[in-house]
């Protein structure tokens, strides 16, 4: 009897493909080109590891979480994933998945997809939930970092994401499977926060026969297959990143076929290439370039102020900038209303420190930034005997819109109270974190993910912030603070501490000084309906995106 059957594999992979390549030719849906100045600072398109602006520009498009932000409304938490969620005591969080939910490779999303989201083998490696009475240990980030990887784990993880993981998660215990479409979130300790943390980014679902398919974390991380409303196609680091429409997404299918970020660093070019039509968005648009864009009838610039604030962070163990005083004249130094009025166009604000407003109760009204005050700036740099020696300033070019011309202020200001401060440009963030010389000041900004600040100055600075992680700075009261804070459940006793941490970070053992609030402003093609988002996120879901003709 004739072997027939490779035939028929033949023809029908044949078929399939021809059957692909009529349905690619005949999608009429468009594609969208979106100019940006990078698309990940690490190579790779997992939370996780890529903790960036720019990666939270389009993660929202990969992943979906159990709880989503209203990114485009109040910011208020609404459902995702989960349907609904409950509080079962101050420890756990029961949640009820959305049935019928597609991942990127076809697969049904279950419970066990989200418990092991959660679980050792993706997030958390060997590390162990703090429990109560237990100090914070700080996870390092380097090779030797304890817990990296699990024992006989066939995806080593960086060291980064386990660190990265207990920054976000300290004491979460399991995520239990209760049946097919219910889990619940068990924490070590009670935790007040626990929704806003589902929420947050590092914390979407992820493929769990996906990722054990996987050849290596590499392979997984620039291409992850998650839930979201695109899948990712192409990610060329430095310069590339193509998403294609996820048309089974649970919210609906996205409007759109193909969404390009092209790196495109100058600001000049990604203006230039939106007004001759190359793009129909543009990121990190200066105030300076508003009218050059909406003097043509075809295009306008949407945004304004973002839920991040644009810091300057010190490394405590650079020899001049061991003595606080050195740290808080730097502070004080800064006219942070004339940055915001002649770099901004006053379109944004000088916040009231490392808070935002939507922290409620939470949010010290009182509180501000240490005050322009160049005569105390210049008493204190006497007091601390500082004699003129040189402290270095690591600075991307433009990663930050206005970077290079703040920086350039910010050495003139500091000059005039009598700091020598050395501008050194970078290429990228390795070298301004790389500690084989001397390290000093180096921009930052902060986020606020969620409405807690355990979502900022714990997240940031705290034991496991990057501050700590990376060998910058460190406190033992501020720690202490921050295990409390997260762990408290009484209000009122949580202001008070967040509040102490307030001054130490900022007054009396600056760990950082805010500068002002970022904003984000973006070129676009008129004749698309589209809202920004302050989260950075640039949603291109059905929900948000409207074409021409649409």
């Amino acid at each position: 009897m004739p072997d027939i059957f490779p035939g028929r594999l033949m023809a029908t992979a044949m078929a399939c493909m021809t059957l692909t390549t009529a349905l690619a030719q005949t999608d009429s849906r468009p594609v969208l080109r979106i100019a940006v100045q990078q698309v990940t600072n690490t190579g790779s398109l997992v939370p996780l590891r890529e903790r960036s602006n720019v990666g939270s520009r389009s993660f929202p498009m990969i992943y979906a979480g159990l709880i989503e932000i209203d990114r485009q409304g109040n910011l208020s938490l609404k459902p995702g994933l989960a349907t609904s969620w409950k509080r079962i005591d101050e420890r756990t969080v029961e949640l009820k998945l959305r049935k019928g939910v597609k991942f990127h490779n076809g697969d049904e999303m279950t419970a066990e997809d989200v418990a092991f989201t959660f679980g050792p083998e993706y997030m958390f490696a060997a590390t162990e939930p703090r429990r109560t009475g237990q100090k914070a240990v700080t996870i390092k980030t380097d090779a030797s970092a304890a817990g990296a990887q699990a024992a006989g784990q066939a995806l080593a993880l960086p060291p980064e994401v386990p660190a990265i993981a207990r920054r976000l998660w300290p004491s979460l215990e399991q995520v239990k499977v209760i049946d097919k479409h219910t889990v619940r979130f068990v924490n070590a300790v009670p935790d007040v926060t626990m929704e806003g943390r589902i929420a947050r980014a590092g914390s979407e679902i992820i493929s769990r026969r996906a990722f054990l398919a996987a050849k290596d974390w590499a392979s997984w991380s620039r291409s992850p297959v998650a839930a979201g409303p695109f899948k990712v196609k192409e990610l060329r680091p430095d310069n590339l990143l193509v998403l294609v429409a996820h048309d089974a997404y649970y919210g609906g299918k996205p409007p759109v076929r193909e969404v390009r970020y092209q790196v495109v660093p100058e600001v000049s070019g990604r203006v230039n290439g939106l007004l001759s039509g190359e793009y129909d968005f543009v990121t990190d648009v200066p105030p300076d370039q508003i009218k050059t864009i909406e003097a043509n009838p075809k295009f306008e610039v949407v945004g304004g102020p973002a839920l991040n604030h644009r810091l300057i962070v010190f490394d405590k163990h650079h020899p001049q900038l061991a003595d606080p005083k050195i740290r808080l004249a730097l502070a004080h130094a800064i006219d942070r209303d004339a940055i915001v009025s002649t770099l901004w166009a006053a379109r944004t604000s000088v916040p009231a420190g490392l808070q935002w407003e939507y922290y409620g109760p939470m949010f010290h009204k009182d509180w501000s930034v240490p005050r322009y005050d160049p005569q105390l700036a210049a008493r204190l740099v006497r007091e601390a005997g500082y004699k003129g020696e040189p402290i270095p300033y690591r600075v991307l070019n433009n990663y930050y819109t206005n970077q290079v011309q703040t920086a350039q202020i910010l050495v003139e200001m500091w000059r005039a109270v009598g700091l020598n401060i050395q501008l050194q440009m970078k290429e990228n963030w390795q070298q301004i974190f790389d500690q084989g010389a001397p390290r000093g000041i180096r921009d930052w900004s902060n986020s606020s993910p969620f409405n807690d600040p355990v979502s900022s100055i714990v997240d940031q600075h705290g034991a496991n912030g990057q501050q700590q992680q990376m060998g910058e700075w460190s406190n033992s009261e501020f720690n202490t603070l921050a295990t409390l804070l997260e762990n408290a459940t009484d209000m009122s006793n949580r202001s008070r501490v967040f509040r102490r941490m307030l001054e130490i970070a900022e007054r009396q053992d600056p760990a950082y000084t805010v500068l002002h609030r970022s904003a984000q402003f973006y070129g676009k093609r008129k004749d698309i309906g589209w809202k920004w988002s302050p989260t950075f996120a640039m949603d291109f879901s059905a929900d948000n995106l409207r074409m021409p003709g649409k």
